[in-house]
C-alpha cells in the first residue's frame, strides 16, 4: 500500500507538489549571550529564541516513507503542519561571523548551550565560539514534556480515516534505569517523568503483560492482574487513582529487578516528522532569506558551510537522518556539509516507527532487545549484509551525501556494537568509504564532556564494580577544526583508526581477555552486548514502520568484536588521547555490576578507572603487573615532560588543538603527580 501511494505521488497526471517548507519563522526573544562575554576574534553573542513552523506534503517521496504521514491531520492547503522551538547563538557584530553553523542536535531535548548564562557554563563549546560559528539548533524530538529548558518539536497524533484512534502494541521495561533507589509503587508508563507516555487503550490489566526477572536473561515470571492496575498509587494500592499513562504495582517496584510491561496503547505521534523539523530548519537558516510571511532568516547572508553533531541517542539520530535520505531538502539540496556523530556505535533510534520510543537504548545488562538498537545496514558504504542479505549503506546519495567524522569511545565497542562500523555478520572486514573517517578516542567511557589529566579522583557509582574515568572532549575540538579544513578548502584529515580485525587491534572477547593484565580485584566482563536480528513482524524493516510482535522474535544474533588491550589495558588501537600517552591509571570502556545488582553483566554505559601504584614496592605488595608511576616517570618533573611529549604528538597529528595542549602542559605542572613535599612550581 505505502509504494502505491508512492507511486501516485509520482504519477506524471497527479496534483502539483506542495512545497514543504519553513512557513514561518519567530524570533521571540532576543538577548545577550553568556552576559555579554567576548569570545576570540568574534566577539560577544546573543542568543535567539523562538518558533518554527513547518509544512510538509506527504505526497513528496521525501517525506512519504516517515510513518503514519498519511494519517496526519491536514491544514487547508493539504500539508501536514508541526513546529519546533529553536535557538541560535550569532555574533552580535555580524562581521565577524565566519558565515558558518555549527549544528548542535540535541539529546532528549538538551542543548549544553541553552540554559548557559555565564562564560563559565560553556564548556568544550567555546571552541565553535571563539572562531566565530553562529550555532543552531531545533526540537526534533516529539514525546518530550514541554519546558523551556527542553527543544520538543510539537507533532501532531496519527488517527485512522473515519477519526477513531489508532492502536498498537507497546512494550516498556522498568530496571535500575527508571526505578528510584527505595523502589517505587507508581511510574508513569514511559518510565520517567520527562516524557509522555502512549495512552493504555483498555485500563483493564487482565488484557495486558506484566513480568518481573531478576538477571537480564533470567525467566520473565508474569505477575498477577490482581497485583497491578493502571494508575497512579503513591503509598500503594490504598491510594489508586485510574490512569491511563500510569502503572501502579502494589507491591512496589525494585531496584534490583527488571519488569516488563506489554499494553495495547492509542494516539500514537508522527514521531518521525522530527527528522523533517532538523532537515527544514537548517536548510531555512542556511538558504532562505525570509519565511512565507516576510520574517527575515537570522542568519540570511551567505552561508558558506553547516555542519552538524550529536552525541549517543543524537549521534544514532544523524546516522539515521543520513540513512533515510533527510540530508536532502525539498528543493533537492544538501543541507549538511560535514556531520560528526559521536560515541554512536552503530545505534539507531529508529525515530520513524509507530509508538516510537527513542528514550531508551539497548545495552547487555537491560533491554537488549529494544529499540534503539542496530539493524543493517550497519555501514556507512554500501555493503551486503551476510546475514539478512541486505545489500544497504547509511550513505547512498553522492549529490548529497555529507563528509562523516564518527567519533567513538571504548564503551560503544562493549555496548552499542561499534565493530559492525568495520566488519560483517560473520566477522569479515569491510571496507570505510572515502568521505568518512572513523575516529577511535581509546580506553574511554561513553561521554566527552569533561577533559583532564585523572589526576582528581574518579566518580564512583554506587551500581558498578569500579570507579568511573573522567571523560575527554579534547579530541572532537580538534576534530572540528580537521572537518572544516576538509570540507571547505580540501585538505585530507587523519586517517581512520579505528580498531580492525586486519590489525589485530580488534578480536572476540576471549582474545580480549587473554590479552587484558591480571589485575588485582578486577573481574574481566563475561560478555559484551551482542546484537540479536530483531523480528517485529510484516511491518517492520530497515526503515522503522510498525511493530506487529512484541516482544520481538529472535532471528539471528550477530557476534560483536571488541578492542584488544596492552599490558597495562590501555586500548591498543584509536587516537590514545593524552590520558593513554601519559596516564596514571588503567582507564576502560566498560564496568561491572556489582553483586546482587545484575553482576556479572555490564554496568551501562559506565567505564572503569584502575590507578597505577605509585611505587614499584607497593604495585609489587598488591600484585599488579602495571608498572606503577615512579617506573614510568621517576618523578614529577619526568610526568610533566611525558606529558609534554604527548601534547606535541597530538598536535602534530592534528587530534589536539595547540591550546588545549597548553592547557595540559599547566595542569601537569600544577599537579601532585610524584611531587616531592614542600615543592611547588
Amino acid at each position: 500500500m505505502r509504494l502505491a501511494f508512492i507511486a501516485l505521488a509520482l504519477a506524471p497526471f497527479s496534483v502539483c507538489t506542495l512545497e514543504a517548507r519553513v512557513v514561518r519563522f519567530v524570533v521571540e526573544n532576543k538577548q545577550p549571550f553568556a552576559g555579554g562575554a567576548q569570545w576570540g576574534s568574534a566577539g560577544a553573542y546573543e542568543r535567539l529564541t523562538g518558533t518554527a513552523y513547518i509544512e510538509v506534503d506527504a505526497r513528496d517521496p521525501l517525506n512519504a516513507l516517515i510513518v503514519d504521514i498519511e494519517n496526519a491531520p491536514r491544514t487547508d492547503r493539504g500539508t501536514v503542519a508541526f513546529s519546533t522551538p529553536f535557538f541560535i547563538l550569532k555574533p552580535a557584530d555580524p562581521a565577524r561571523w565566519n558565515h558558518k553553523i555549527y549544528y548542535t542536535a540535541n539529546n532528549r531535548g538538551n542543548d549544553p548551550l541553552l540554559p548557559v548564562r555565564t562564560a563559565d557554563q560553556v564548556g568544550s563549546n567555546d571552541l565553535a565560539l571563539k572562531l566565530g560559528y553562529a550555532i543552531a539548533d531545533a526540537g526534533w524530538e516529539g514525546d518530550l514534556v514541554s519546558s523551556p529548558a527542553k527543544l520538543a518539536v510539537r507533532v501532531p497524533i496519527a488517527k485512522q480515516a473515519d477519526g477513531s484512534p489508532i492502536v498498537g502494541l507497546m512494550r516498556v521495561e522498568y530496571s535500575a534505569r527508571n526505578i528510584p533507589a527505595g523502589g517505587a509503587f507508581t511510574l508513569n508508563l514511559e518510565g520517567s517523568p520527562g516524557f509522555t507516555s502512549y495512552e493504555a487503550a483498555d485500563l483493564n490489566p487482565a488484557h495486558s503483560t506484566l513480568t518481573v526477572r531478576d538477571p537480564v536473561n533470567g525467566t520473565k515470571t508474569p505477575i498477577s492482574a490482581g497485583r497491578w492496575a493502571f494508575g497512579k498509587c503513591p503509598s500503594g494500592y490504598a491510594s489508586l487513582e485510574a490512569s491511563a499513562t500510569d502503572i501502579c504495582y502494589f507491591d512496589k517496584f525494585q531496584i534490583n529487578k527488571i519488569y516488563e510491561l506489554i499494553y495495547a496503547a492509542k494516539n500514537p505521534k508522527v514521531m518521525g516528522l522530527g527528522l523533517a523539523a532538523t532537515r527544514d530548519v537548517a536548510s531555512f537558516l542556511r538558504y532562505e532569506k525570509r519565511d512565507s510571511e516576510g520574517n527575515t532568516n537570522p542568519l540570511a547572508g551567505e552561508v558558506r558551510r553547516i555542519y552538524a553533531t550529536g552525541a549517543s541517542q543524537t549521534g544514532g539520530y544523524l546516522r539515521d537522518f543520513l540513512y533515510l535520505g533527510f540530508n536532502e531538502d525539498e528543493s533537492h539540496r544538501k543541507v549538511f556539509d560535514g556531520v560528526i556523530p559521536t560515541i554512536a556505535g552503530t545505534d539507531r533510534v529508529f525515530l520513524n516507527i509507530r509508538f516510537s520510543d527513542p528514550n531508551i537504548w539497548s545495552d547487555q545488562d537491560d533491554r537488549h532487545d529494544f529499540l534503539q538498537t542496530s539493524y543493517p545496514p550497519f555501514t556507512y558504504g554500501i555493503t551486503t549484509d551476510v546475514i539478512t542479505g541486505i545489500r544497504d549503506g547509511v550513505l547512498k546519495r553522492p549529490a548529497t551525501d555529507p563528509y562523516v567524522f564518527q567519533i567513538d569511545s571504548a564503551a560503544e565497542f562493549w555496548q552499542l556494537r561499534a565493530s559492525l562500523n568495520t566488519v560483517d555478520g560473520e566477522g569479515h572486514p569491510v571496507p570505510i568509504p572515502g568521505n568518512v573517517r572513523l575516529y577511535f578516542v581509546s580506553s574511554t567511557s561513553h561521554g566527552f564532556t569533561a577533559g583532564g589529566l585523572l589526576t582528581r579522583p574518579a566518580v564512583n557509582n554506587p551500581q558498578c564494580q569500579n570507579p568511573a574515568p573522567a571523560a575527554t572532549a579534547e579530541t572532537t575540538r580538534a576534530l572540528l577544526v580537521a572537518m572544516d579544513a576538509w570540507v571547505e578548502r580540501g585538505v585530507e584529515p587523519p586517517a581512520s583508526n579505528y580498531p580492525l580485525v586486519e590489525n589485530g587491534t580488534l578480536v572476540p572477547i576471549e582474545e580480549a581477555r587473554k590479552a587484558f593484565p591480571a589485575i588485582p580485584h578486577v573481574n574481566f566482563p563475561t560478555a559484551a552486548n551482542n546484537l540479536p536480528l530483531l523480528d517485529f513482524g510484516s511491518a517492520f524493516g530497515k526503515l522503522g514502520g510498525i511493530r506487529l510482535t512484541e516482544p520481538p522474535l529472535i532471528r539471528h544474533i550477530y557476534p560483536v568484536l571488541v578492542p584488544k588491550a596492552d599490558s597495562d589495558g590501555l586500548d591498543i588501537a584509536g587516537v590514545r588521547s593524552m590520558q593513554i600517552r601519559a596516564p596514571l591509571g588503567t582507564s576502560l570502556g566498560w564496568n561491572l555490576r556489582v553483586a546482587g545488582q545484575g553482576a556479572p553483566n555490564l554496568c551501562g554505559l559506565t567505564g572503569s578507572y584502575l590507578p597505577f601504584a605509585k611505587t614499584e614496592a607497593e604495585r609489587t605488595a598488591s600484585g599488579d603487573p602495571r608498572k606503577s608511576l615512579e617506573e614510568r616517570f621517576r618523578n614529577h618533573e619526568g610526568f610533566v615532560a611525558a606529558v609534554r611529549q604527548a601534547a606535541k604528538e597530538l598536535v602534530d597529528a592534528r587530534f589536539l588543538l595547540p591550546e588545549d595542549a597548553e592547557r595540559f602542559v599547566a595542569a601537569a605542572l600544577a599537579s601532585d603527580v610524584l611531587r616531592k613535599p614542600g615543592r611547588h612550581e
